[in-house]
């Protein structure tokens, strides 16, 4: 059923690709899937508080539900050409393959389903979901298991992100991200020469981030990734900032590289303003947060996995179990079965302009093939 209805699925990718959905601004293609969703018949499609849009297919249970997400987002900003260009098997743009394939590849899974006459025992609530990339912080998926309607009934989550099915993300990666300003009077630089310079708390603040240990096991990560401020070559700033992303495998872990970040930044702010005249006042900080995704982990033990992993392999890959940031971060954080699963394929160039997957037939549907089993042996056939 999925070769009969692989065209039809390519043609799917093409139309919600050239939807664009920049951070923050998915409305236009959520209309469009939440049009799908209705079409293929699903109950209860809606559009929630934060903009998810979704639809359930009803088993033959007790309302127990397991979720089919894939996020409507890109990282692209609002004017990006989106246009999808055609080299033989291949489609090239922008947010194909992370995640829009992956949105239609769940429409295909439905009508799979559907025309093979396949009931399973759970309900499977598909989701197309908001604010997976960058700054979104996982916000559709945050509402879904924390304000949602459905929220109780959820029992297991597949996040379906990218095209690898060979690796199976079992781990969510802990990241908090920080807007940190630094701000002081400011003054001309040869005549207030001697004055605190916000610039040199900052310089101190990201050298303390530099110097913090970060493991290998667990996986621990720190950048200082965004700069800007001041106003004039020739004049002391009165505020700089810096964004900055850490990141960890080990919820433990990555509280211990917050706290010891936090107060390094109290420590430059400080040094700085011991360091030079604060006659015409003080250099301060304001550290605002700007993301917050928990880590979490689904074990080898559970069922999810062990059903994946055989799947996965059944079908001629070699499966493993990977840690990643993706959607599926949540619902591992709360102890609920999560894994994410791959759209099936082949891709590449994620996150750039020439971003690119390859539909060929057969590669495309040995991988989707892998993960509608994995779904359906989580959901429970019906005899």
């Amino acid at each position: 059923m999925l070769e009969r209805e692989h065209d039809r699925m390519v043609e799917d990718i093409v139309t919600l690709t050239e939807i664009p959905a920049p951070p923050f601004a998915e409305e236009a293609r959520a209309a469009a899937y939440l049009a799908m969703l209705r079409e293929h018949g699903l109950e209860e499609v809606e559009q929630d508080a934060v903009g998810n849009v979704m639809g359930r297919r009803r088993g033959t249970g007790n309302g127990a539900t397991i979720v089919v997400a894939a996020h409507l987002d890109t990282v692209f900003p609002a004017g990006t050409d989106v246009t999808v260009r055609r080299e033989g098997t291949r489609l090239f743009a922008p947010g194909v393959g992370d995640d829009t394939r992956s949105l239609a590849v769940n429409l295909a899974f439905l009508r799979a389903m559907d025309a093979a006459g396949i009931r399973t025992r759970a309900d499977i609530l598909f989701v197309g979901d908001v604010g997976e990339e960058g700054l979104g912080d996982l916000r559709g998926v945050r509402h879904l298991f924390l304000e949602g309607r459905h929220r109780d009934r959820i029992q297991a989550f597949f996040t379906v992100d990218s095209p690898e099915v060979d690796r199976i993300v079992t781990g969510g990666i802990g990241s908090k991200r920080f807007r940190v300003t630094f701000r002081a009077p400011g003054g001309h630089s040869f005549a207030a020469f001697g004055l605190v310079n916000p610039s040199y708390a900052m310089a101190r603040a990201a050298l303390t981030l530099a110097d913090l240990s970060a493991p290998t096991d667990p996986h621990t990560t720190h950048c200082v990734s965004v700069l800007g401020g001041g106003t004039s070559v020739n004049a002391i700033p009165n505020a700089v900032w810096m964004e900055v992303d850490l990141r960890s495998q080990s919820a433990a872990e990555l509280a211990r590289l917050e706290a010891e970040f936090l107060a390094g930044v109290e420590a430059a702010v400080a040094a700085e303003n011991a360091a030079r005249s604060t006659r015409e006042g003080a250099v301060t900080v304001e550290i605002a947060p700007i993301g917050d995704r928990p880590a979490g982990h689904t074990p080898a033990s559970a069922d999810i996995v062990q059903l994946a992993t055989a799947a996965v392999a059944a079908h001629g890959y070699a499966p493993r179990q990977e840690y990643s940031s993706t959607d599926a971060n949540i619902p591992m954080s709360l102890g609920i079965p999560a894994i994410k699963i791959g759209s099936g394929g082949r891709g590449g160039r994620a996150h750039s302009l020439e971003e690119w997957i390859d539909v060929e037939k057969g590669e495309s549907l040995r991988g989707m093939s892998a993960s509608l089993a994995t779904i359906l042996a989580v959901a429970g056939l019906e005899a």
